[in-house]
């Protein structure tokens, strides 16, 4: 059959989108080897990567679900390094005691430790029942500097808060608000243990939504981070911020969808992030060592 060349031309473009279509969805996709560095929207070269790090929360149990998601964080290590490791509460259970330190965070973790993998965490609701959660945040292997803190990471500013009730709410809020409208970087990262949208167990919280979505708004956080919910969710950019659940660390609760829900699942897992200057490319891992999810967040939401 004979073509005219105004049709070969048509088809000669569908062909052009069609290839950068499907090649586009193979990179995002890559579930053959989940490990493989590539430029979910774009073909930037993997050197214009200028962090890498990963998230995981309510891990502290010394069970056998966190040793298999420690075990998966490393595998992920061993193929793509990063060095800092984002803790979202619940880091001892049941009830924060410090001398279970080695059996929920330095066994589980001693491989990572060991390759000088710095974890940062913050206080979950476990973790203040004993001494309010003092010893935790004098505990060095956390590197908290304080009940809320603020510390960068190349390009990426990350603010760790203290959610639960208890908290020094008034100056917290102050300090939050002078420390993103001083920030300089590129990237704000914030994260805590309590959810502020969630389809799981104990839902969205009104008075977070109320509270923190005008901040990060105003200041431009990109990405908050945090556990409490056992499960992993990922929603859409909502007024430019991503929350991200990471609380199947350990054990896991069912979850459902929202409105505002890209993904979600009650495996156990954790997230991995590879930021560069344009967007965050954030992946879901579980225990297989599969992705499971892969998002996209832009430095400033269109």
């Amino acid at each position: 059959m004979k073509l005219k060349r105004r049709q070969l031309l048509f088809l000669g473009s569908l062909s052009a989108i069609g290839s950068g279509f499907f090649g586009w969805k193979l990179a995002y996709k890559n579930a053959d080897n989940p490990f493989v560095e590539t430029a979910i929207a774009g073909n930037l070269n993997p050197k214009d990567l200028f962090l890498r790090f990963v998230s995981v929360a309510d891990t502290g149990t010394g069970a056998k679900g966190q040793y298999a998601v420690a075990r998966a964080m490393n595998f992920y290590h061993q193929k793509n390094p990063y060095n800092l490791v984002i803790l979202a509460g619940d880091n001892i259970y049941n009830n924060g005691e410090i001398e279970k330190i080695g059996a929920v965070f330095e066994r589980p973790y001693q491989s990572l430790l060991k390759k000088d993998v710095k974890f940062h965490a913050c206080l979950g609701n476990h973790d203040i029942r004993t001494d309010n959660g003092v010893p935790q945040v004098n505990y060095p292997g956390f590197n908290m500097t304080g009940r809320y803190y603020t510390f960068i990471r190349e390009n990426v500013q990350f603010f760790g808060l203290d959610t639960n009730g208890n908290a020094d709410w008034k100056n917290q809020l102050i300090w939050l608000e002078k420390e993103l409208s001083l920030s300089k970087a590129a990237w704000k990262v914030v994260f805590g243990h309590h959810p502020i949208y969630a389809s799981g167990a104990y839902g969205s919280n009104a008075n977070f939504i109320k509270t923190f979505t005008p901040l990060f708004q105003k200041y431009g956080v990109q990405l908050y981070i945090n556990g409490h919910e056992h499960h992993y969710e990922r929603t859409r950019s909502i007024n430019g911020t991503t929350y991200l659940i990471c609380g199947a660390g350990a054990g896991n609760r069912p979850v459902g969808r929202s409105v505002w829900t890209e993904y979600s699942t009650s495996n156990l897992s954790f997230a991995a992030y590879d930021v560069y200057a344009d967007r965050i490319e954030v992946s879901g891992i579980g225990t297989d060592n599969r992705v499971f999810d892969r998002g996209l967040i832009r430095v400033k939401s269109v």
